[in-house]
C-alpha cells in the first residue's frame, strides 16, 4: 500500500495592513489622515495625529480673519440728545474688493449698546441701536456709493468709502431723559460686515472663507451722564 503523503504546514507569513488611500488632489494635510489600521498603541498616535492636524488647519484658518480695530468712541450730551461719535480702522480685503467690483453689494452695520449694570442681577439693556450701509459699484460710472435708509452719497474711489465708513461723527442715540444723572453705564460700539444680508451663493463661501471675516470686536467703556 502506498504511503499517505501529508501536505506540510503552511508558512507563516506576515500580517499585512489595509491601506485606506486617499483621493487624488486631497490637501496633503487632510492626506496624512489617512493611515494603516494597525494595532491600539498605533491607533491613539493616529488619533493624536488628527487633533494636531485639525488644530492647526483652525488655526491657520483663523489667522487669515480680518478685523476692523477700533481707534476711539465716546458718548456725550449734545443740546437735548446724547450723541455717540466713534473712529475705526476700515481697510477692505482683496476678496471684498473683486466682489464689490463685480457687482456684488456689501452691507456693513455700526452697532451700539448702552447697558447699566446691576450687582443682584445680569446688566439692564437700555438701549440698542444701529445702522446699516449698502456699499455698492456702478461699473459704467465707475462709482461707489453707500446708502442707508433713503440717504446715498457717491464716492469716486474705495478708500473714500473706508473713510466713510470709518467715521461716526455725532450719532444720536437716546434723549437727555432716557438716561439717569449720576448713574453708571457701559457703552459699547462695533463695525462689522453683515454676511446675513450677502447674496445666498456669497452667504455659503462666507462660511468657509475667512476672507469674508470682517469686523471688529465690541468696544466698551464706562459712561456717567
Amino acid at each position: 500500500m502506498a504511503a499517505t503523503r501529508i501536505p506540510p504546514a503552511p508558512t507563516p507569513t506576515a500580517h499585512r495592513h489595509r491601506v485606506t488611500r486617499p483621493p487624488a488632489g486631497m490637501p496633503q494635510a487632510i492626506r496624512s489622515l489617512f493611515v494603516p489600521r494597525a494595532s491600539a498603541p498605533a491607533l491613539a498616535a493616529w488619533l493624536a495625529g488628527i487633533a494636531l492636524a485639525l488644530a492647526l488647519l483652525f488655526a491657520s484658518g483663523t489667522a487669515r480673519a480680518e478685523t476692523i480695530a477700533v481707534k476711539s468712541a465716546e458718548i456725550r450730551a449734545d443740546e437735548d440728545a446724547y450723541v455717540v461719535s466713534a473712529e475705526f480702522d476700515l481697510a477692505f480685503t482683496p476678496t471684498l474688493e473683486e466682489a464689490i467690483q463685480k457687482g456684488v453689494p456689501l452691507y456693513f452695520v455700526f452697532e451700539f449698546e448702552l447697558m447699566r449694570p446691576r450687582w443682584y442681577w445680569v446688566d439692564d439693556k437700555v438701549l440698542s441701536v444701529s445702522t446699516q450701509y449698502r456699499v455698492s459699484y456702478n461699473a459704467i460710472t465707475r462709482q461707489y456709493r453707500v446708502a442707508s435708509g433713503l440717504l446715498g452719497q457717491n464716492f469716486d474711489s474705495l478708500e473714500d468709502v473706508e473713510r466713510f465708513l470709518s467715521r461716526v461723527t455725532s450719532r444720536q442715540v437716546a434723549t437727555l431723559d432716557q438716561l439717569v444723572k449720576g448713574a453708571r453705564y457701559e457703552a459699547s460700539v462695533r463695525l462689522r460686515l453683515d454676511v446675513n444680508a450677502l447674496p445666498k451663493p456669497f452667504q455659503i463661501n462666507a462660511l468657509a472663507s475667512r476672507d469674508w471675516t470682517l469686523q471688529s470686536e465690541w468696544h466698551r467703556w464706562s459712561f456717567t451722564p
